[in-house]
């Protein structure tokens, strides 16, 4: 029997608007699968920006006076600074700071406070610091912290007589330190910064932050204290 070719007439084409169709509904389904996960990453991210841990700031500010105390031995100073400080960006200073921790809501664009947490540092300061002194200290560090991990984000060697510079930061930025030597006024600055925690003592009403106006002991190197 012989074959028969079917016209190409008989068959039908799809038409403009059942291509568009089809395309739509699976762009369609495509398209809803796509915004599920966006807003379920940008849901988990914003979640975790609030997800500190439970540490008394008493705790937290002594990880960071102990930052500051390893950083200045390995510097290589030897005085032992009294707390508080008398004449700021003149006189030697020991201090520590507290600061709000801040929300930016589902798109990072709400910067709100997180009650009941808080971000501890420690701040000093060594004046009388002369550039043979402060060369071979900022050298010393700033391979120290290398090799312990710390991630170099900015760091300065300054010539003729010209100022130095080290900032750091680990997880993700949460935790800094910064070092800065003044050339002209021979004057050393030191900080670190400690990642936001909530205040397991804090009740609603609380001020805020917590650990404000905590007076550290005197600082200097460990075998000193």
């Amino acid at each position: 029997m012989p074959h028969e070719t079917v016209p190409s007439a008989a068959i039908p084409e799809p038409s403009p608007s059942m291509a568009s169709s089809c395309l739509r509904g699976v762009l369609g389904c495509g398209g809803a699968a796509l915004v599920g996960v966006l807003v379920l990453v940008i849901a988990l991210a914003w979640r975790s920006t609030t997800d500190y841990d439970r540490v008394a700031p008493e705790e937290m500010a002594n990880r960071a006076l102990h930052r500051s105390q390893d950083a200045y031995e390995v510097m290589g100073f030897e005085r032992t600074i009294p707390p508080g400080v008398e004449k700021l960006g003149v006189s030697t200073a020991n201090t520590f700071g507290s600061s709000f921790c801040y929300d930016g809501g589902l798109l990072g664009l709400d910067a709100k406070t997180v009650e009941g947490a808080y971000s501890m540092s420690h701040d000093w300061a060594l004046d009388h610091v002369p550039a043979s002194q402060a060369v071979p200290g900022f050298r010393r560090l700033h391979q120290f912290l290398k090799d312990k991990g710390w991630k170099i984000t900015s760091y300065g060697e300054g010539e003729q007589s010209r100022d130095w510079w080290l900032f750091v930061q680990r997880d993700g930025g949460a935790e800094r330190m910064s070092f800065t030597w003044y050339a002209d006024r021979e004057y050393v600055r030191g900080g670190a910064s400690m990642p936001c925690a909530y205040d397991p003592q804090w009740k609603h009403g609380d001020p805020s932050p917590a650990g404000d106006h905590r007076r550290p002991p005197a600082f200097g190197p460990a075998r000193q204290n």
